[in-house]
């Protein structure tokens, strides 16, 4: 039966491996480490906007291959914190191509990480990022009832009448056992999957491939030992529920509320987990480090196209050979290469500008986290990432489009000259006011954002601003085919500026009235004629 059963399950990992997950994602629970962790270290951690504009969560349920819970938490963790160097990649490559190459070894492990797929393993974290329950200041009278029916138990042989103190005493400590049953609750989760956790840890760590991660690795778990028998109280308990029969969980209940060994067992335990933080979230890395490098094993052999990226520490360049978008099915592949300027592209709707910016953003995240670009092979330096593309109305703080746009460049501004290479991605800049002020505020800015070894890339529909940055940007393009009734777009990257203008040739072939074309077309040609003359 057993032998059946881990057949089937080493049948499905194999099956799985380089396919997407088939599961929902709790992003509530995923994120509770990372919102917890200290980041004081990190190069940077990627802002909740950023994160909005690239459509993270997406990206992450795609990127995510993990097997257990602590491995998805980890994962999260690890793309949205990029790193300050790449000290841990090559041992990180080491354990990827093992993954991929061996899949007895694989699979293997993978069924040790299973075991902390229950979605009570998310809180393990909360045991070592967050406060535990504090004693009440008259903890000492549950002591002092629980060594009363001790004593009453042990001379109730020499003295019948110890039966009525007995009876006494558990009608007082009814009260306290039921008191504490809600904190019980918080704990009855993780305190047993924090037991799985560290048998798993001591299983991965009998492999020598896993003992460079962190040699020291046995210490903490001999440290989290100590409180071990402890907490097996939690585990029993939970087993209890669903395999015991009534009659004898009937008569544990009695026994523990008679000696009130939940409150004293549960406030012991905590005290004792305070003060071993720093050894559980040693393991938990460990663990959660393990899962995280089977899933990019998993993802490099499911996607269309990967590379390890080469990450430039010293330079700003840019290039990216057959780089493309891992969310979109079939998606164009394009070539960019920029070297010491930034990009401005052009473009009708559709085109597939604010695609490709978010394809390079994309890109440069996964490769600076994972190591891993979507891409034939990928060059990018070590920045800082910021984003002003999916912006709008802040009607609960009565804050305009255009207000919001302002403090969102401005952020960028302020961080521009902070002496780290960033990378700012803009769609559309200043599109929330008049044309003239936001051709004039869009050159100054972007002038200024793409000095100090930072790149720019943004799109827009103002020419005129490909000639104000000529000098300062590479120009690129998108267009598009307009035939007598349809669109055809190419999502090919061009270079050079934007010549042709169709969009009021894509109003005609949808319908709009002959009137409406013409005339548009007549003011066109007239403003055209303007703007040659004042120029």
């Amino acid at each position: 039966m057993i032998f059946n059963r881990k057949k089937k399950q080493a049948e499905q990992l194999l099956a799985s491996f380089g396919e997407l997950k088939d599961a929902t994602c709790n992003f509530a629970l995923i994120e509770k480490y990372f919102r917890n962790k200290d980041h004081s270290v990190s190069f940077q951690v990627l802002s909740d906007k950023t994160c909005n504009d690239l459509d993270f969560d997406e990206l992450f349920m795609y990127l995510d291959r993990t097997n257990s819970k602590i491995g998805q938490q980890y994962l999260y963790n690890k793309l949205r914190t990029i790193p300050s160097d790449s000290k841990n990649i090559e041992l990180d490559e080491e354990l990827i191509n093992q993954f991929t190459t061996n899949s007895d070894f694989r699979l293997e492990i993978q069924a040790e990480l299973t075991k902390l797929d229950k979605r009570e393993a998310y809180y393990i974290s909360t045991l070592f990022q967050e406060g535990h329950l504090e004693q009440p200041k008259w903890f000492f009278v549950m002591r002092l009832l629980s060594f009363t029916s001790i004593l009453s138990v042990l001379l109730l042989p020499f003295n019948a009448q110890l039966f009525l103190v007995l009876i006494g005493v558990f009608i007082i400590n009814i009260c306290f056992h039921l008191w504490n049953k809600k904190n019980l609750s918080s704990y009855s989760g993780s305190i047993p999957q924090l037991l799985i956790l560290k048998r798993v840890a001591n299983n991965l760590f009998q492999n020598k491939n896993f003992k460079r991660i962190n040699p020291l690795l046995n210490e903490s778990i001999k440290i989290i030992d100590q409180v071990r028998n402890r907490m097996l109280f939690f585990k029993l308990e939970s087993k209890i529920e669903g395999d015991f029969q009534v009659l004898f969980w009937s008569v544990l209940e009695l026994i523990k509320i008679l000696f009130l060994l939940e409150p004293l067992l549960l406030f012991g335990v905590l005290k004792r987990l305070d003060t071993r933080r720093e050894e559980i979230e040693k393991v938990f890395s460990f663990v959660g480090r393990v899962d995280a490098l089977v899933s990019i094993a998993s993802l490099r052999k499911g996607a269309e196209g990967h590379c390890i990226p080469e990450i430039c520490e010293k330079n700003t360049r840019i290039i990216g050979d057959q780089i493309y978008h891992p969310l979109l099915i079939d998606c164009v592949t394009n070539q960019i290469v920029v070297n010491d300027k930034s990009v401005l592209l052009t473009g009708s709707n559709m085109s597939g500008k604010t695609t490709f910016i978010r394809t390079i953003g994309i890109n440069v995240i996964t490769g600076l986290t994972i190591n891993t670009c979507f891409a034939e092979s990928m060059v990018i330096p070590r920045v800082r990432i910021y984003s002003a593309i999916r912006i709008s109305d802040d009607l609960m703080n009565d804050k305009s489009y255009y207000f919001e746009e302002v403090l969102t460049i401005k952020n960028m501004i302020d961080n521009a000259g902070n002496g780290e290479a960033n990378l700012f991605l803009l769609d559309e800049i200043f599109k929330g006011t008049n044309t003239v002020e936001r051709i004039s505020a869009g050159k100054v800015v972007l002038s200024l954002l793409s000095k100090n070894n930072n790149i720019v890339f943004v799109s827009t529909h103002d020419i005129e601003l490909t000639g104000l940055l000529e000098k300062e940007y590479e120009l690129y393009h998108f267009s598009e085919v307009v035939n007598d009734k349809s669109v055809d777009f190419d999502y090919k990257l061009k270079e050079g500026k934007l010549k042709n203008r169709n969009a009021i040739r894509i109003l005609q072939i949808n319908g709009y009235p002959d009137e409406v074309i013409e005339e548009a077309m007549i003011l066109a040609k007239e403003l055209d004629r303007n703007k040659v003359l004042k120029t």
